[in-house]
């Protein structure tokens, strides 16, 4: 059996573990060209915020990829950086249908027993399964970790390949086809499709950068890039921001771009201005077969903190939740610095410049569990 490790402030992993096997458990589109929410039909806006409160629901602006304004496009995308860092992106490519089939294998590996899930266990390389409190994504202000439990999937590197080397590079931890068969196919597919998404969605913030379309296209960019697939279930737990229950933590991205797609359930919080005394938080609405776009830290560095990395979390209301979240970084080797079109005499940079491995590495230190706090010992 799986037992915790050492001493912590926070509840015993072993007892997580037994908590979930008493209980028999195994354990984020569709639209128009480019709109604004002003531009948007009621009956667009309705389904997009139907299962958001209202009164606490943000206004995102929505960017086609299929737009051929490409100018349209860098605009609407350049006032939503500069507005809250996230928007919506629709018409990508990926069918619904497509879509619905990720999210029943996600489900399908989610609900298998605890026990089988604990033997992919999150390794070094962060591949596999995180469990529930595994990461605590604002320590402040969690009395535990995040009750929600994932599954990383990264780049496929083969073990013998010099490039496994690299912190985040090398083979995935992948269930058994003879428990979930056509698992890894869906997901390696996903991973792939999901890449060419974020890749046209770099070139729309390179335009709107003043860079060339191409500027994150390159091998030390996006040519070789760091891109991780998350699957994620929130177990039903009520959050409560104001004893420090969430079902995520109040956080930033780390990386260039997230792409998240939901169920239908709401739970995505964001915070426009994090220095407000209070914080406001906004709900942003599930958009179906759409994704909710957010940029992140290195992005913000870039840019000398002309776009900007918002701060999100997630708060649940009791209901179960499901999520797909595709973490999108530059080569291990690329050099985040302060972009020529970002900075002036009068605009210094205001970030030192670091590698994109020695970042993401502190970050993920930072808001995970050390996997030493796990041993495995016989029954």
């Amino acid at each position: 059996m799986w037992v915790r490790v050492g001493d912590s402030d926070r509840p015993s992993r072993h007892y997580i573990l037994q908590r979930l096997r008493s209980e028999g458990r195994g354990g984020e589109g569709r639209g128009e060209k480019n709109k604004s929410r002003a531009d948007l039909s009621e009956e667009a806006w309705g389904e997009m915020a139907s299962c958001a409160p209202a009164s606490y629901t943000t206004s995102l602006d929505c960017i086609s990829l299929s737009e051929p304004d490409i100018n349209k496009s860098v605009t609407l995308l350049k006032q939503a950086c500069l507005d809250s860092g996230f928007f919506y992106v629709i018409d990508h490519g990926i069918s619904q249908e497509f879509m619905d089939e990720v999210f029943a294998q996600s489900k399908k590996f989610f609900d298998l027993p605890i026990d089988d899930k604990m033997k992919l266990l999150r390794n070094e390389k962060h591949r596999g399964y995180t469990p529930i409190l595994d990461e605590t994504l604002d320590p402040d202000h969690q009395i535990n970790g995040d009750y929600k439990e994932g599954y990383y999937i990264g780049v496929e590197v083969h073990e013998d390949d010099p490039q496994a080397e690299k912190p985040f590079y090398g083979p995935n931890l992948w269930p058994s086809a003879d428990i979930l068969p056509g698992w890894r196919e869906t997901m390696e597919r996903y991973h792939k499709e999901a890449l060419r998404v974020a890749r046209a969605v770099a070139r729309i913030i390179a335009l709107a950068l003043d860079l060339d379309a191409g500027f994150f296209d390159k091998p030390e960019m996006l040519g070789e890039a760091i891109a991780t697939l998350r699957l994620l279930h929130y177990e039903g737990k009520i959050s409560n921001p104001e004893k420090g229950v969430f079902g995520a933590g109040a956080h930033s991205d780390y990386g260039l771009i997230t792409l998240l797609a939901t169920d239908d359930v709401a739970g995505l919080q964001i915070c426009k201005d994090r220095d407000a005394k209070p914080q406001v938080w906004e709900y942003v609405a599930p958009v179906k077969g759409g994704f909710i776009v957010n940029l992140g830290d290195m992005l913000e560095r870039w840019s000398n903190c002309i776009f900007r990395s918002t701060i999100h979390r997630v708060v649940l209301d009791g209901r179960e939740r499901y999520s797909i979240a595709y973490f999108v970084e530059p080569s291990h080797e690329c050099l985040v610095e302060c972009l020529p079109t970002c900075k002036s005499e009068t605009n210094p940079p205001k970030f030192p410049a670091v590698t994109c491995s020695a970042y993401l590495l502190q970050r993920y230190k930072d808001t995970h569990a050390d996997l030493s706090t796990y041993g495995k010992h016989p029954s």
